[in-house]
Order: structure tokens, then sequence, then C-alpha cells
């Protein structure tokens, strides 16, 4: 499979450089089969069925763009935060990086420096690769946490061409964000706002909730040309014990597990591949779909039988077509960039021509793309 077979052309005015407000923004509704339905994210109430699922991701941005001098002679550097590595190092991605030698010294504020040292090679290095891939590594004079509300800076993506302003702080964050970790956000939460939570809640479609921190691996580019060749970075993702019993529950009833975006369809499908790796594959209902069987009286399924378990742990899963889905069968995500592990995984999940010509649709009726653009809500294909 090439990389090329993903591409497509996209306008530059395509690109949203600013969010809508929250819930207004159009929703391209690729159904199974059939034609595609323009909404409004506002819709979902009416698109989603009494007894659905929706799981959402709690990450929550941090303020993970840090600027700085170098000693001597002053020069500005970037550092981009990336990993946590012990109480005071962090594996970071520097501009420039030519000038980011170990034991070059940035003053970031009064009281603050931070000197890079030397990252380790292989098992030691950490999640991720570890050469070639431009990370250097940096010990903080102090914890750095504490500093980041006033130093920081948000983490938005390069294509969005403009310096973050202090509304990103508020717009790139879901209304749900509660943990602290991720430097990108799950950006199809973005769309979803506490009065639409409650208005499906009413309609009988509950929210549970996972967290996968957002790492740069989930968008680093796909520089193969074949697409088996690519190495997915891992992301470390939590699954509380009430999600997974509510996962299991919901498939037992014949509900859909609604995933908010990428990062939960790899937590939850990443979670159930090694769960099945473990222990086998997970019972079947006649159509394919994993189940859970039914406990009486409501009780919860037996860990054994639930589709997801609980737990942490971490996930290098790459989804292209030919994946096979265990967990998840409705998504809601936004338009991804070409050639990115993004589109091959919406692609896996409901069809690379499918999709690809959604794609089409969306740009020819003057959608808006990538992280602050508009969604899709897309029902995966009985062929997958």
């Amino acid at each position: 499979m090439l990389t090329d077979d993903f591409d497509y052309e996209l306008p530059e005015e395509r690109i949203a450089q600013r969010p809508e407000p929250r819930g207004t923004s159009w929703l391209l509704v690729l159904d199974a089969e059939g034609p595609y339905r323009h909404r409004r994210v506002g819709d979902l109430p009416a698109l989603l069925r009494p007894g659905d699922l929706l799981v959402v991701n709690d990450t929550r941005v941090i303020p993970a763009r840090l600027f700085g001098r170098r000693r001597p002679g002053g020069g500005k550097v970037e550092l981009l935060l990336v990993e946590k590595v012990g109480p005071q190092e962090w594996d970071v991605l520097v501009r420039p990086g030519r000038k980011a030698r170990p034991g070059t010294v940035l003053d970031l504020a009064p009281g603050l420096t931070a000197e890079m040292v030397e990252r380790p090679e292989g098992p030691e290095a950490g999640p991720g690769p570890a050469a070639g891939d431009g990370r250097r590594r940096v010990r903080f004079s102090a914890p750095v946490e504490p500093w980041l509300d006033r130093l920081g800076h948000v983490p938005l993506p390069p294509y969005i061409r403009r310096a973050d302003e202090a509304a990103d702080r508020t717009t790139y964050q879901t209304v749900y964000a509660r943990r602290p970790g991720a430097i990108a956000a799950p950006t199809a939460g973005l769309h979803l706002t506490k009065e639409l939570l409650a208005e499906l809640a009413a309609h009988g479609v509950e929210t549970a909730a996972v967290t996968l921190h957002v790492g740069i691996g989930t968008f680093q580019p796909v520089t193969a040309e074949l697409v088996h060749e690519h190495t997915m970075e891992r992301e470390r993702y939590e699954i509380p014990e009430e999600t997974a019993e509510r996962i299991a529950a919901t498939r037992a009833a014949g509900g859909r597990i609604v995933a908010v975006g990428t990062t939960v369809v790899r937590t939850l499908e990443g979670a159930a591949a090694a769960a099945a790796t473990v222990d086998g594959p997970a019972p079947a209902d006649p159509d394919g779909a994993a189940k859970a069987p039914a406990e009486p009286d409501g009780a919860a399924a037996p860990p054994a039988a639930r589709p997801v378990p609980a737990g942490a742990g971490a996930t290098d899963l790459f989804i292209v077509p030919g994946f096979r889905f265990r967990v998840v069968d409705v998504l809601l995500t936004n338009f991804h960039l070409p050639r990115s592990t993004l589109l091959m995984l919406v692609s896996a999940f409901a069809g690379r021509e499918h999709v690809l010509a959604a794609y089409r649709e969306a740009i020819e009726s003057g959608y808006r793309f990538y992280s602050y653009g508009d969604a899709m809500l897309v029902e995966g294909r009985e062929e997958r």
C-alpha cells in the first residue's frame, strides 16, 4: 500500500485559522452506504441513537511551547515539550536544533534555566524513535510545570499560521478536559459543548471518558513510500474501570460505541487488540462485531467478557485499511492532512475511496479543514 494512495489536494484557504463557535460547525455525515448528508454538529442528538455511548478523550493540553535565550550570545530558541522523563528532565523539540548541543544553557525566566543534556540511545531513550527525529533532552533548573501557565504558549499546529492568542487557551481545549499532559488537542472534541452533551444525555446517549495524552507521534508525517514502513510512536493511555464497564454494557444491550476522535479509536482498539493477543479474540456476534455477554439484573460484565479492559497502557497501533475493528462503531472526527496516519485510520474505518470522495465533497462544499475546522460523522463499513 502506497502512502500516495492517501494524498489529496487542498486549497490553502480551506485550512481553518480560527474556530467557529462550538457546536455550530458543519458536519458531513458518511453513512455506511448512501449519499452524504450535510448537517451541523448541533444535530448530533438527531443523528445518534438512544443507547449509544459517546466516548471522549479527557486529556488536557498543556502550554507546552517555551521561548528562551541561549548563553552566550542571547539567540532566541524555541522548545516544545514532548515527554517528561524525570522530575526536571524532558525530551523536547528544539528550534533551531543546530544550536542545541549538550551543555548549552537557555535562560527562560528569572529563576528558570534549561540545560541541554545527552539523550540516550536505545530503550533508555524512552517512547518513540531515538535517532533522527530531531529531539533533544533538557534539564530544567526546577520542575517546569508550575511555570507553564505564565511562560508557556499554546502549541498550535504549524498549519495555523499565526501566533497563539489568549483565546486559544480556551478554544484549543475541550470542555471536559481534566487531565493535563497533551501537547495537541483531541480536536474532534473541540466541537462539543456542555449543553450539547446534556442534550445527548436527555436523548439517551451517555458519555464515558478515556485518557490518551496526545503527543507528536499522532501528527508525525509519513515519509516512507510504503505505508507499512512507517513506525508509530507509543502514546500512553488510561481506561477507567467505569468506562470499560459501560462499553461492555452498551455492546451487550445492542448500542453503538461512538468515538470522539481518532485518539479514542487508538485507545480503545489498541487496548482491545492487546487484550485479544493475550486472551484470544473477544466473543463475536453474527455480524462479526465484538460483543460482551449480558449479565443478569444489570450487573457489569466480568473483565474477561469486556471488549476493552480497564487499566493503563501504551499503544503504537498503526491503523490502516485491512485492520479489524473490535470496538468502535461510529466515529466523530475532523478532516485530516494528506498522507497522514489519521487519514489512514479513517480510511480503514470507512473505506479509502469512500473517505477520499467525501473529502472532495467537503472541499467543493466549502468545509474548513484540520484542527479548527469542520467535522465528519462516519459509520464503519461491514467489510472492514
